[in-house]
């Protein structure tokens, strides 16, 4: 039988069951409402048959597993040979606190660590600056200097777990001390292993962690990149983060063609500082969000891999097939996380958790259920880690590779994300690139817009958030919440004002100056970060001469 006889049967034979079973269905029992939409609200169609998929070549748009476009996954035996990195965000209060948590995740199953830093070391300062009141320790670990780095890690053996810090703006510094206690253990930077998140310019369009403006931050982004293919090659210096784009109220398609955007542009970067593309491409990494929309979100990490290794391949013509990879994290939606009725988030984070499996993540981290009340509970985040443990163990979802693969709904959402995401490139390139899109306000309006939308259709109850505007219950929240040690922030401001007194600050003056100079040149900048950090200059210290040669960012006001 030809195609197109097998299509004009199908054609006749759904028009045959539009007029008849589905009418005398509908007839009985309607629909539950007139519109379906996903979470980024396109409407969703009642079927998907083969009508949907024209012209579809199963090798030029699938291709097979561990192959390009590696749409069905980076690896040929997906999760059988090997599951993901079973990762845990942790740290809160002081480095001994979060010291003892990386332990017991560790001795829980947990397959690497994820180091969440405090608000003020995220923005650079150390933990008694006045900047810094009233926030030590809320939403991280508050790490000021080589002293804190060594509290944090000690007894975690570096040259056998991977570390993955989410830091941005003062990342190099942070690198640099992980790098430092390496070192101090016998481990030299060839053998760490880990990922830097590094994501500069998801700051400007979401996050707003920024400290120095987009130029001199982009030159740092790169110094990373540069170093560690040179010095450190088993660590993934850029983690290009759509995670935070999505939390601050995107679209998956927004997600999606920001993300690869940015990525696209650190590519520029790299190959215009005379890298050859080949050399740092392969240690590209990506941190992906794992939102509510089930078969969206898996569909989105398959377009992810399809666009990135074409573009990799035919825009930047990468000659290593490890530089078409699109190998990436991803972390269940902390914005679907609800005060009320905080069990429900361990079904929410279940759902999710599955979808970053069959889209085919390298790696995982689960959301706690009280993480929109608090830090995590010992209790809680093992709840979270043993959701992945069930996944792997009991669901058999990992038994095959890409089981959605050829599904007429999943393949039309990989199209048409790819064909969305695509449009976005256009438009960005139509407005100069990245940066210019940036400097005119063009990804904070698409994404506030998005926001605004989804808020909406939670007011007027055309999405409904179980246990916020429908299944609503009252009662008091029934978990115990995680209180932080009442002395952490009193240990910590002494441990600074003797680690000032104790070190050798001619050396630390000297380290200071010479970073200064390098700054206000071209050189690399990491060699130098590494001789402050392990003269013990304090976080602070090193951003201050930072900030005094590149300046540092305020965010123009659009109208």
């Amino acid at each position: 039988m030809s195609d197109q006889k097998r299509t004009t049967d199908l054609h006749e034979a759904l028009s045959q069951w539009k007029k008849s079973t589905l009418a005398d269905t509908i007839q009985r029992t309607p629909e539950r409402q007139e519109k379906f939409i996903t979470a980024s609200s396109d409407e969703v169609n009642r079927l998907y048959t083969p009508l949907d998929l024209p012209d579809f070549d199963y090798l030029d748009e699938l291709g097979l597993p561990g192959e390009y476009p590696y749409t069905r996954g980076v690896h040929a035996t997906g999760h059988r040979g090997r599951l993901w990195t079973m990762r845990q965000f942790a740290g809160f209060g002081s480095a001994e606190e979060s010291n003892a948590r990386y332990k017991y995740l560790l001795e829980q199953g947990s397959g690497g660590l994820s180091i969440a830093f405090d608000l003020p070391t995220l923005m650079g300062y150390d933990s008694d600056a006045p900047e810094a009141v009233g926030e030590f320790g809320k939403c991280g670990v508050a790490v000021s200097s080589l002293r804190d780095m060594e509290i944090l890690l000690a007894d975690i053996p570096l040259g056998k777990v991977s570390t993955s810090m989410t830091i941005n703006s003062p990342a190099a510094i942070l690198w640099a001390m992980y790098i430092a206690v390496g070192e101090q253990q016998g481990v030299s930077p060839g053998q760490l292993r880990g990922t830097l998140q590094n994501d500069i310019l998801k700051e400007y369009t979401a996050q707003k962690e920024y400290i120095f403006p987009p130029e001199p931050s982009m030159r740092l982004v790169v110094d990373t990149m540069e170093y560690g293919s040179q010095h450190v090659p088993q660590w993934n210096t850029i983690s290009i983060s759509g995670y935070h784009i999505r939390e601050a109220g995107s679209t998956a398609a927004q997600e999606l063609a920001f993300t690869l955007a940015d990525g696209l542009e650190y590519v520029r970067w790299g190959i215009a500082r005379k890298m050859d593309v080949d050399e740092f491409a392969p240690r590209l990494s990506f941190f992906f969000n794992a939102h509510n929309d089930f078969f969206e979100e898996i569909a989105k990490y398959r377009a992810a891999r399809r666009i990135w290794a074409r573009e990799m391949r035919e825009t930047f013509s990468a000659k290593n097939p490890l530089s078409w990879l699109l190998r990436f994290h991803t972390q269940t939606a902390g914005m679907t996380l609800t005060a009320q009725q905080p069990e429900n988030n361990t079904v929410r984070v279940a759902i999710q958790a599955l979808a970053a499996v069959l889209g085919g993540t390298q790696s995982l981290h689960t959301n706690s259920m009280d993480e929109a009340l608090a830090l995590p509970s010992e209790k809680a985040v093992t709840i979270a880690l043993r959701t992945q443990q069930i996944i792997a163990a009991e669901s058999g979802v990992a038994n095959t590779v890409d089981p959605l693969g050829g599904s007429y709904f999943v393949e039309t959402l990989t199209n048409r994300l790819e064909l969305q995401a695509r449009d976005y490139f256009r438009r960005i390139e139509d407005l100069g690139g990245v940066l210019p899109a940036i400097a005119k306000g063009f990804f904070q309006r698409e994404i506030a817009d998005a926001a605004y939308t989804y808020q909406c259709e939670i007011d007027n109850h055309t999405r409904t958030i179980v246990g916020v505007n429908d299944y609503v219950d009252k009662k008091p929240i029934p978990i115990p919440l995680l209180e932080l040690d009442p002395i952490g922030f009193t240990r910590q401001v002494e441990r600074l004002r003797k680690l000032r007194q104790e070190r050798d600050n001619g050396r630390v003056g000297q380290a200071l100056d010479h970073l200064r100079l390098a700054c206000q040149g071209t050189e690399n900048t990491m060699p130098h970060l590494l001789d402050c950090v392990r003269a013990y200059a304090t976080l602070g210290e090193i951003v201050g001469v930072m900030k005094n040669v590149f300046g540092t960012y305020t965010e123009p006001t659009w109208i």
